[in-house]
């Protein structure tokens, strides 16, 4: 078997530059490439007719970030709740969790303030603008 090396986490979009301000804001994270895709080897390997798609991948430390928006538009979804069966969400660990959640700014969604679990992992669950949920944790908080 080949060795596998992840790559990036995808995220579609609705707006490619509200979500980018979003990322870069919220978790201090550079741009590492930004380019479009088109054409029909594109539109089938994503299978979606005569698809092409804006991309901008963030440096998310041990992993890039790929937020993409397609043309055409998909449907809307309602947000998923975490218990939704199909739901995923993307895990950002940092330092300090009470600290990053001060940090944030009033317009940013969160589920609830910190919270430290029966594991010792210190948790705090948020939304980007299009509803994706993000887990911002730190696994070692309580021996900090």
């Amino acid at each position: 078997m080949a060795e596998l090396t992840p790559h990036h986490v995808g995220i579609t979009v609705s707006d490619l530059d509200a979500a980018t301000e979003f990322y870069q804001s919220v978790f201090d994270c550079d741009i590492v490439a930004e380019f479009s895709v088109d054409g029909d080897a594109f539109a089938t390997g994503v299978d979606i007719p005569n698809a092409s798609a804006e991309f901008v991948h963030l440096d998310l430390g041990s992993v890039r970030l790929e937020l993409v928006a397609y043309d055409p538009v998909g449907d809307d979804r309602s947000p998923a709740d975490l218990n939704d069966a199909g739901a995923t969400h993307l895990g950002v660990e940092v330092d300090d969790v009470d600290e990053f959640y001060e940090s944030l700014p009033a317009t940013v969604e969160t589920l609830s303030p910190p919270q430290t679990t029966a594991t010792g992992t210190k948790i705090c669950f948020l939304r980007d603008p299009d509803g994706t949920l993000i887990e911002v944790l730190n696994p070692n908080a309580e021996s900090s």
